[in-house]
């Protein structure tokens, strides 16, 4: 109870302190209020402040990036457009930098505000087209120190040489400077070989200058294009180590230097880069200073030499070097069609010395006058021993080769047309001045066969002119056999019985319905010709008696003077069987007749008999004409035979 009234006292002082503390509350509850209201609009301001900040941070996060990746370094910038810097990897970063940020550009200019673009774009064209400008003028000055015979040439250049690409231009004036300067150079050490001894070679006795072997023509020049298929060879490995090392890399270089230039097209075409002819055609344009120097010497070798043998060689020597440059720098280089050009100069002062050679033997009557013996003339011998030296020089040289058409025709037709056509027609119109047939055809026969052994052991010239030889030998061996057949007959006088005889030679193709007076005529008026009558007939049997011993030499002799035993022995044989075979025609008809004649003397009794028999009646003289044809002419054909074995 005590307890509770201590507890009521205390409660006016617990209300007290309350009210106190509402008081204290509504006061800081003013006080707050107040503060609130003074401190609302600061707090808005940071804030704004405070978003304001983050923008400021977004914008220039951004902006570093934007400065990152579209801004280069004033370091950068030196060495990408300074030519007191050197060409560096640096360099080459930093140019690699500013084509991404042209080509990035791209993007800006798709925005609504392209100002930046245009301008950023604006300032990279500029720096890359001073960068490609310093990269071409450091490019320039190292070809002037650059050794190509150097295994080791410096990455830079053609690094350097891979990125130019992207200029063609550019890329393309290069080339062009170095090719002149290749050129210089090249043909200075053409010079310098030509003339001098080559550097640390001064001891080594067998090294000389190429002009020591100047009197030696074909040494000469196959000492000069040795020279320049092995500069052409170095020349071709040296810049495919330094343009075409990378595979496909300055194709790739050119071919978007086109797309950044598609002016520089012609007619809308797409360009593209081919690697190795590219290299073939600068090596081409390196060596045309030693091409020109070349060709010169050359011609002038050529002009100056009147062996056909040796010019023939140069041009055998040229057409396997054309082959070798062709496979090493393609047909169209200029080197190729150069020293084609050589062997076509080459092969006119080749026909030139032909027709001098001509001229000289035609302008000399003697030359042209066959020789007592009919032998082949000695202008056709010569003609013939320099057709062998030159047959035996392309049987061994690279050229040789089948025919390569239906005609037969090969590389050496040209030469033996000019070689031995002219003077075989030369052999030919010679022979036709001759007014004996005989002499004419063995003279004709000899030139031929002469050509015709000289020919045989190289086949590439028999698949042109062995066939028209061989049909030729055929005509004349046809005319010597008519020659000697005639002799024959001639000799020994059966050419009178045959030229009587002829009306009874049996006709080639007979009538189907024979007339009476058409063959056989009546075998019994053989023996009223003259040819037949006894003192003719005795007489060509005693020509024919006289003749048969020595027939066999006498018709051999007729064409001793042919070079050919084969020949004349075989036309000889079948003249011989011709002979034979007209002289049992002629026996034949000798026969006939007697028998015709028999059945013609009839007795008085009506009974035939033969003319012998009617000649013998009792106190009877034989008649006039009561003579047997075979006892005037009794050689019989076994009889030929035997004696022209």
């Amino acid at each position: 109870m005590a307890r509770s009234c201590k507890i009521l006292a205390k409660l006016p002082r617990v209300g007290t302190a309350i009210s106190n503390l509402t008081n204290v509350c509504e006061e800081m509850r003013r006080h707050i209020v107040l503060a609130t209201q003074e401190t609302a609009p600061l707090f808005e301001e940071a804030a704004i402040l405070m978003s304001q900040q983050q923008e400021v941070e977004t914008k220039e996060k951004i902006l570093d990036a934007f400065n990152n990746h579209f801004i280069l370094s004033e370091d950068e910038l030196s060495s990408l457009t300074s030519s007191a810097k050197p060409v560096d990897d640096l360099f080459f970063d930093a140019l690699a930098r500013m084509k991404q940020i042209h080509k990035d550009c791209e993007v800006l200019l798709g925005s609504e505000n392209q100002r930046l673009g245009l301008d950023i774009m604006e300032q990279s064209s500029k720096n890359l087209n001073g960068a490609f400008q310093k990269l071409y003028k450091w490019i320039q000055k190292e070809f002037k120190s650059l050794n190509l015979e150097d295994p080791q040439i410096s990455l830079s250049i053609r690094r350097a040489l891979r990125v130019l690409a992207e200029r063609p231009s550019l890329f393309h004036n290069c080339l062009d400077s170095f090719a002149d300067a290749r050129e210089y150079t090249l043909s200075d050490s053409f010079h310098t070989a030509l003339t001098d001894v080559p550097s640390g070679q001064e001891r080594d006795m067998a090294a000389r200058p190429i002009e020591f072997s100047a009197h030696d023509p074909l040494r000469y020049v196959g000492d000069m294009l040795a020279w320049v298929h092995s500069a052409a060879v170095s020349e071709r490995e040296a810049l495919e180590a330094l343009f075409i090392g990378d595979e496909g890399e300055i194709a790739k270089g050119i071919q978007a230097g086109v797309n950044n230039e598609p002016w520089s097209r012609v007619d809308g075409e797409e360009i593209v880069f081919d690697g190795p002819k590219a290299l073939n055609d600068l090596v081409t344009r390196d060596l045309n200073g030693v091409t020109r120097s070349l060709r010169q010497r050359v011609e002038l070798v050529l002009q100056g030499n009147e062996d056909s043998i040796v010019i023939y060689k140069i041009i055998g020597l040229l057409a396997f070097y054309e082959n070798t440059f062709s496979k090493l720098l393609g047909r169209e280089s200029g080197l190729v069609t150069s020293v084609a050009s050589l062997q076509e100069f080459a092969f006119k002062h080749f026909q030139i010395l032909m027709q001098d050679q001509l001229a000289v033997v035609s302008a000399e009557p003697a030359n042209l006058t066959p020789p007592a013996d009919l032998s082949t003339p000695q202008f056709l011998h010569d003609a013939l021993d320099n057709l062998t030296s030159l047959m035996k020089a392309y049987d061994s040289s690279f050229a040789h080769e089948h025919a390569n058409d239906s005609s037969g025709e090969n590389k050496f037709s040209p030469i033996i047309r000019e070689a031995l056509d002219p003077f075989l027609e030369l052999a030919k119109t010679s022979s036709n001045d001759i007014s004996d047939p005989t002499s004419r055809a063995v003279f004709h026969v000899n030139c031929l066969l002469s050509t015709r052994d000289a020919i045989s052991p190289y086949p590439f010239v028999c698949v042109t002119h062995l066939p028209q030889l061989t049909n030729t030998l055929k005509t004349l061996r046809t005319t010597l056999l008519e020659i000697q057949h005639e002799f024959l007959l001639n000799a020994s006088g059966l050419h009178i019985l045959l030229t009587a005889l002829k009306p009874f030679t049996p006709p080639a193709t007979a009538t189907l319905e024979p007339t009476r007076s058409s063959y056989p005529p009546d075998l019994a008026t053989i023996s009223s010709l003259p040819e037949f009558q006894p003192q003719t007939l005795s007489s060509i049997s005693q020509q024919l008696d006289d003749f048969l011993p020595s027939a066999l030499v006498d018709v051999t002799e007729n064409l001793k003077a042919i070079h050919s035993p084969v020949l004349v022995k075989s036309v000889t044989e079948e003249a011989v069987e011709a002979f034979c075979t007209d002289f049992e025609f002629v026996e034949g008809m000798i026969l006939g007749a007697d028998e015709a004649r028999g059945k013609l003397v009839v007795h008085g009794d009506g009974e035939d008999v033969g003319a012998e028999e009617a000649g013998e009646g009792e106190g009877e003289e034989p008649q006039a004409d009561n003579w047997r044809l075979r006892s005037l002419f009794p050689r019989t054909t076994g009889e030929i035979r035997v004696l022209l074995s």
